[in-house]
């Protein structure tokens, strides 16, 4: 990849860590994104910078052996690594800590996924979000419990700690964070006012045809 395109990865990055900052899915130095520029380099966000304020020249490069090659990358870069290691298609990875999905995960630790037969927009655009055992946060354990998900789920709720997105591009991770957020706030409100209903089988079976036609990626 060309230095210039490599800079323009760089900016949408920055962009999307504002725009993450600015909606409440991150505090402070929480959360990271990562993309692969080549087969063995990775771009990432560095570690202990407020997204809100990180500038392109504080992005780091590591290899899929989680050597640095330059900056001071994340410490959360080992579950980035077990994405890209495990999802060929993987061109971008994005973890935040949304307040909803962790809440679901805090509330509701006998779940599995996210009650996703109650939405329909849920099934056609995500399929499924299972909830990922905990595992502490920038150990390898947090790679390893992925891995069972993997590549089959492109949207993960890390129980206790946050979401985990990856796709094909920049925009499909984008999307992917704000879609399973808007989903568990959605679910949170129906079940205040009286309880999360589910959709007919028949529709469900339907909505999960459509599904597989759409194909994996993250609508």
């Amino acid at each position: 990849m060309s230095t210039t395109s490599a800079e323009e990865i760089k900016t949408q990055i920055v962009l999307i860590c504002q725009s993450l900052h600015q909606k409440g899915y991150l505090a402070a130095a929480d959360g990271n994104v990562s993309y692969r520029l080549s087969d063995d380099e990775i771009l990432i966000t560095p570690s202990g910078v407020s997204k809100a304020r990180m500038n392109t020249e504080q992005m780091a490069v590591v290899n899929l052996q989680g050597e640095v090659l330059s900056g001071r990358p994340s410490s959360e870069r080992l579950m980035h690594l077990q994405v890209y290691r495990n999802c060929p298609e993987a061109k971008a990875v994005l973890h935040a800590h949304p307040p909803y999905s962790i809440a679901w995960s805090v509330a509701r630790p006998d779940l599995k996924e996210l009650p996703a037969e109650a939405m329909s927009e849920l099934i056609l655009a995500v399929g499924g979000v299972p909830f990922v055992p905990y595992a502490r946060p920038s150990t390898q354990k947090m790679g390893d419990v992925l891995e069972p998900y993997l590549p089959e789920y492109r949207a993960m709720i890390l129980s206790r700690h946050g979401a985990l997105i990856w796709g094909e591009n920049l925009e499909e991770v984008h999307n992917g964070i704000e879609r399973v957020e808007h989903a568990a706030q959605v679910l949170s409100y129906a079940q205040q006012i009286g309880g999360i209903t589910k959709l007919p089988e028949d529709e469900v079976s339907a909505l999960k045809e459509m599904r597989q036609k759409i194909g994996s990626r993250i609508l």
